[in-house]
């Protein structure tokens, strides 16, 4: 993974001290809330409904045992004994002191780790594939380019004003592990018919309350191309951003009123100029990152022999462990969706345990996915069993990698000032509802997502079953979808009709899954026999 030069640890140190001066302005009223509110919302500090929220990035989800022991310490030290990991690889501590910030962020640049560019009108953090550089089934590991655009985006001056928010996911595989089409821009690594490197480019993809799925605007960017053409698609964007109109402020809605021919016939014009301008990266550069991701030391004698007689773990290897490129190892995802759990959060013991677990058993190295579980990417086979039974003494070995309880759920009404209804305790619900691991695995994969409000942190729109918490004259309601998807198949999942009470949309969702194993033929996920049957079908078993 990459480490900091003594450029990248000077610039997260002042920004630290820039910061810790503003924090000490603002507690002694020489900076009113709205001074201040851009100053921390560039160091992902938030306003919440009783305390104050703050985001620490984690660039493409990979971080070392190291900096996960200290997302451990701060969780004890300055928050409620817990973390919640996010749908954008990062991780949120909820119950945040003002004054304690500036300490935070230094402890966090002390393991090479910040808060920069996780809020506010900039280039968030770059997500990537959770199995980058494990999985077979990728051309090439995409978190070099990640960590390119990372450093590219980092204090760029041209977009620090931003019209809004901006979401960059990369990845190498036609398995799209990331909701690549549902970002600002989508990057897929790809070969031409040269079998030269490069990337197909996806722009104008998002959710919230405008969702759309991004087309794809160019077939092949040359790898050597790829931070121009991204800087082309900003340029263009940052031209004719609505910044009167935070609604219609994201790259989606101008993509969508250009057309994505005119919005690509400018795009090129601007590349074009651009490349006159020599601001691409040298290809040293490339090469200096590309040195950090190299593989680490495999046992090339490692045997693919698994023991399978201890039938739980068969149960959880057969669920939560995937392929790896490398004979004798697995990839094993550490599911943070207990029964009756809250999805993505973790305690501060449960962290300190999964950073001495990645230490032990992965080569020093973790991951956050997008779906808020945490992998261990480098496993021994021969490992697998003694990792499983440390999980299951700490409650983190729940088998239900994409079953219906590994659902997506947003903080909601809970912690956020902009949800209209709760979203943690519906999913606590859900997961007791369906607790049944044979059931759960009879339904086989379903994504479930929930969002407390329109903005869809929760990504209800790329649920195979979304749910969307709404106000209904001052009650909350929740409004069923079906039908979405994150995936290389995506798709924007479809309102039912009419909401419900928060026991009511868990008895719409038991209606929809019986529907489904009544319908299904051989093969066919939930998502597949819906595209199958179509939404009138689920809708009458729904209403009558």
């Amino acid at each position: 993974m990459y480490q900091y030069d003594q450029y990248d640890q000077k610039m997260v140190d002042t920004r630290v001290e820039e910061f810790r001066d503003q924090v000490k302005r603002r507690i002694a009223g020489d900076l009113t809330e709205d001074q201040f509110k851009p100053l921390r919302l560039m160091n992902g500090l938030y306003l919440q409904l009783h305390a104050y929220m703050l985001r620490v990035a984690i660039p493409y989800g990979t971080l070392s045992s190291k900096q996960m022991h200290m997302l451990a310490h701060i969780a004890r030290k300055y928050d409620r004994d817990y973390g919640h990991f996010t749908t954008r690889q990062n991780i949120q501590y909820n119950w945040i002191k003002l004054a304690d910030a500036p300490d935070i962020l230094a402890d966090l640049a002390s393991v090479e780790m910040h808060a920069i560019q996780t809020s506010g009108n900039c280039i968030r953090n770059i997500s990537s594939d959770q199995f980058a550089g494990a999985t077979a089934d990728e051309i090439a590991d995409p978190r070099p380019w990640a960590e390119l655009l990372r450093q590219w985006s980092s204090f760029h001056p041209e977009f620090s004003y931003l019209p809004r928010k901006f979401k960059f996911a990369v990845i190498a595989s036609d398995t799209d592990r990331a909701a690549m089409r549902l970002h600002d821009i989508g990057i897929q690594l790809v070969h031409n018919d040269a079998g030269k490197l490069g990337a197909k480019f996806f722009v104008g993809g998002g959710m919230g309350r405008t969702p759309m799925i991004a087309p794809e605007i160019r077939g092949f960017v040359p790898a050597d191309d790829l931070i121009s053409y991204a800087e082309a698609c900003l340029r263009v964007y940052n031209r004719y951003g609505r910044r009167d109109n935070k609604y219609k402020a994201r790259i989606k809605i101008l993509v969508h009123e250009l057309g994505a021919e005119e919005y690509t016939r400018q795009v090129e014009e601007e590349f074009a100029h651009i490349k006159g301008l020599g601001l691409d990266p040298p290809v040293e550069e490339l090469a200096r990152i590309t040195e950090f991701f190299a593989d680490p030391a495999f046992d090339k004698d490692a045997s693919d022999e698994l023991d399978l007689s201890d039938p739980d773990f068969a149960l959880w290897v057969d669920q939560n462990v995937s392929a790896h490129k490398q004979s004798g190892y697995a990839i094993a995802t550490i599911s943070l969706k207990p029964r009756g759990g809250i999805p993505g959060d973790a305690t501060s013991a449960q962290i300190d345990l999964m950073a001495d677990l990645g230490q032990q058993y992965s080569f020093d190295e973790l991951r956050v996915t997008h779906s808020q579980n945490i992998v261990l990417p480098h496993v021994k086979k021969s490992d697998l069993y003694a990792l499983w039974q440390k999980l299951d003494e700490a409650g983190l070995a729940p088998a239900n990698l994409d079953l219906i309880t590994d659902s997506i759920a947003c903080p909601g009404l809970d912690y956020c000032s902009l949800a209209n209804a709760r979203s943690i305790p519906l999913a606590q619900k859900i997961s007791e509802r369906f607790a049944d691991l044979g059931r759960q695995r009879e339904l086989g994969e379903l994504k479930l997502k929930i969002s407390g409000c329109i903005n869809a942190c929760g990504h209800h729109h790329a649920g195979h079953i979304g749910i969307l918490g709404v106000d209904r004259k001052g009650t909350e309601n929740y409004q069923l979808l079906l039908g979405g998807s994150g995936a290389e198949d995506a798709s924007l999942a479809k309102i039912t009709g009419p909401g419900f009470t928060e026991d009511g949309v868990i008895d719409a969702i038991e209606t929809v899954t019986d529907l489904y194993l009544a319908q299904r033929e051989d093969g066919e996920r939930f998502i597949d026999t819906y595209r199958r049957v179509g939404m009138e079908k689920f809708k009458e078993a729904i209403y009558g």
